[in-house]
């Protein structure tokens, strides 16, 4: 299984342009969006560059991130689908999302505070198949890690994301919201991946075969 992953495209559309054509390129199998698709925008233009990723004709899974409309949650796209609190299944790997934030300074659109967060990732973590492998996609990254660190030296990510991953083991999570902390880290014995700002180019390639696990982080 062939993955390719992008992050806070914050409505770049030359940059959606060139994920897509990379990922027509690189012929993958699912396309994994964590999120900022919109800079502050609306439904309309959400769903509008969401469909772009549909060129391609493989499925397109993602998550909302706190600048965009809350309203996306209730997106109506062929070959999209929005797995914030809820589980996807392709092959023998399921995925399950959580989008949005928690509280920021900043008052952004979708901002969730924790409590809400470890019970939708719990609730949703009950559609599972027992001891069917799977991956987290959260557009905020876990607390304490080397991908929730910003430019000032401070640890902003998720702490329910965290205790969740600890305690429920996805084998690989892709994250985005903090531009800055591009990069892998681990854990436990889950690999993270914060694949960076797509509006500046960045992304993300992971090929899954068997139980091996080769992530690649790029540029555009």
């Amino acid at each position: 299984m062939k993955l390719i992953v992008g992050s806070d495209f914050h409505g770049n559309e030359v940059m959606v342009e060139r994920f897509v054509a990379k990922a027509e390129e690189e012929h993958v199998d699912i396309i994994l969006i964590c999120g900022d698709i919109t800079n502050f925008g609306t439904l309309k233009e959400a769903t509008r560059l969401l469909s772009f990723f549909t060129r391609p004709k493989v499925p397109v899974l993602f998550v909302p991130g706190n600048c965009d409309p809350p309203s996306l949650l209730g997106v109506d796209l062929e070959g999209v689908r929005c797995i914030h609190g809820g589980i996807a299944s392709y092959g023998d790997v399921g995925f399950l999302g959580i989008g949005g934030s928690p509280p920021t300074p900043f008052r952004t659109p979708f901002e969730i505070e924790e409590e809400e967060i470890m019970a939708k990732l719990n609730r949703a973590a009950r559609g599972l198949i027992e001891d069917r492998r799977f991956i987290l996609l959260s557009h905020a990254p876990p607390r304490d890690t080397r991908l929730d660190r910003t430019g000032f030296g401070l640890h902003v990510g998720s702490v329910s994301v965290r205790r969740f991953i600890e305690d429920k083991r996805p084998f690989l999570v892709f994250c985005g919201h903090i531009h800055e902390a591009k990069g892998k880290d681990r854990i436990k014995g889950t690999l993270l991946v914060n694949s960076g700002s797509a509006r500046h180019g960045n992304y993300a390639l992971a090929s899954i075969e068997g139980g091996d696990v080769a992530v690649e982080l790029s540029s555009l």
